[in-house]
């Protein structure tokens, strides 16, 4: 009689751990919020800083410990710590992205970043993007990365 218990059981949990687990397939909004993530990644990674830039908007803001910089200000932090020349100093990675919409045309993303190689400590945190949709695409409105 236990066994049979302890199999219900197991069969049970499993049953409601696979139904906690799964996620609703992603819609249209978030694959494409996803997919411009991944080729700003892959834009970074080939040492394109300008199309890396191209995800956020002319009126982007990025929080820091002073409070929120604009576009000029985000490229410069990137240009001069991030980057070697032409080149960005270490490899980005973006994981375990997130994607909330907030409405038709605006969308939270959260997710990890991981900065890797080129014999400089590993680095990684967590961000949250404001993004709105525009006719160029999913576009980053604020960034608040730590």
């Amino acid at each position: 009689m236990a066994a049979k218990i302890t199999t219900l059981f197991i069969a049970l949990f499993s049953l409601l751990n696979t139904n906690l687990s799964a996620q609703a397939p992603a819609g249209p909004k978030e694959t494409a919020i996803i997919t411009a993530m991944k080729n700003s990644e892959n834009d970074w990674n080939n040492g394109d800083l300008d199309n890396f830039m191209k995800m956020y908007t002319t009126t982007s803001t990025m929080m820091m410990p002073t409070g929120p910089v604009g576009l000029g200000s985000i490229r410069d932090l990137y240009q001069n710590h991030y980057f070697n020349g032409k080149m960005p100093k270490q490899h980005l990675q973006y994981d375990e992205l997130k994607v909330t919409l907030l409405g038709e045309n605006y969308a939270l993303l959260t997710g990890k970043f991981t900065l890797s190689g080129n014999n400089l400590p590993e680095r990684s945190g967590r961000y949250s993007l404001v993004m709105i949709s525009t006719k160029e695409g999913w576009k980053i409105l604020h960034d608040h990365s730590s």
